[in-house]
């Protein structure tokens, strides 16, 4: 979900970026790869404070990995409570961070998707591209992995010229193999990788990896969104219904009337309708007249917004 809106339209992008004299890796010292894996391990259990503690940690050893750790760690927050303001100060620090090779690619391509969250899509596109370009150079899985993001949807867009390569089942085997063995970076690669499948409407490989990211990650609230989505798509009402029914009083808790929440009620709205009970569907839609969806709702997601608008649920 989080990287399709800004890499779709790099189409548009006509610059292309030489990066042949920088060096082409994402390794760090034994001590560093570690702090980095504990980072990730503690964001996706939630213990924000920790990752954060981690990423200074790293800073003090490493300045340019530990500054693109720790506004990973804002990005996931945001991802998970709707911290616009996180995401925001993501943005900014950023572009201070002071990087060299793979590891500026790496700054830019989260750069990238922070301008595809707010609302400068083309310019998130020509970022995300020069980073993408970077990655294409090197043979390192993870490099190759947050390559094979940004070019399945290349492939995709061009998949009507006669003649023209597609590698897409490349690109999935590709992150498929990094979202399992990378332990830094399995989150940023395995969400993508559901997407994909989304978009090709294979809804059971779609559940079954989101199955695995919760084996990694219990409960992530995230993930769970993301099985009742394959749910809802397989038709599965009262499975997809209970999570997102759970899932809206968890964020109603923890987070108040986030963006999560909002998306849970969406999806709630048209779970409820194409099973056909009407009541409740209708009971979630009369909590959009609520201030504060009107104050988020231009965070939605645009493909659950335009699903609803067609069915003319909202």
């Amino acid at each position: 979900m989080r990287f399709f809106k800004t890499i779709f339209l790099a189409l548009f992008v006509l610059a292309t970026v030489c990066f042949a004299d920088e060096p082409l890796t994402l390794s760090l010292p034994k001590e560093q790869a570690e702090l980095w894996s504990k980072a990730t391990s503690a964001t996706m259990a939630l213990r924000y404070g920790d990752a954060f503690e981690i990423s200074k940690q790293l800073r003090s050893r490493n300045e340019g990995a530990g500054c693109v750790l720790e506004n990973v760690v804002r990005i996931s927050v945001y991802d998970d409570k709707g911290d616009t303001a996180s995401l925001i100060k993501a943005g900014t620090l950023l572009e201070s961070c002071k990087t060299e090779g793979l590891w500026d690619a790496l700054r830019r391509f989260e750069i990238g998707y922070v301008q595809g969250e707010t609302g400068h899509s083309v310019k998130g596109a020509m970022t995300t591209r020069s980073a993408a370009k970077a990655f294409e150079e090197s043979k390192e899985l993870e490099a190759r992995a947050f390559f094979a993001i940004y070019a399945y949807y290349i492939d995709k867009s061009f998949s009507w010229v006669p003649f023209k390569s597609d590698n897409r089942e490349l690109y999935l085997a590709t992150l498929d193999s990094a979202s399992q063995k990378s332990e830094r970076f399995w989150p940023l690669f395995l969400t993508p990788l559901i997407w994909m499948h989304y978009d090709k409407e294979d809804f059971a490989t779609g559940l079954k990896l989101a199955e695995r990211g919760l084996k990694r990650a219990p409960n992530h609230p995230v993930m769970l969104q993301i099985k009742a989505d394959m749910l809802y798509r397989l038709k599965k009402y009262d499975e997809a219904a209970g999570i997102y029914e759970r899932s809206a009083a968890d964020y109603l808790k923890r987070t108040g009337k986030s963006i999560r929440y909002w998306c849970s009620v969406l999806n709630l709205i048209r779970i409820y309708s194409d099973k056909g009970d009407k009541a409740k569907a209708e009971q979630w839609r009369k909590t959009l007249s609520d201030p504060k969806y009107g104050e988020l709702k231009s965070w939605m997601p645009g493909s659950l917004m335009d699903d609803l608008k067609k069915q003319k649920l909202i």
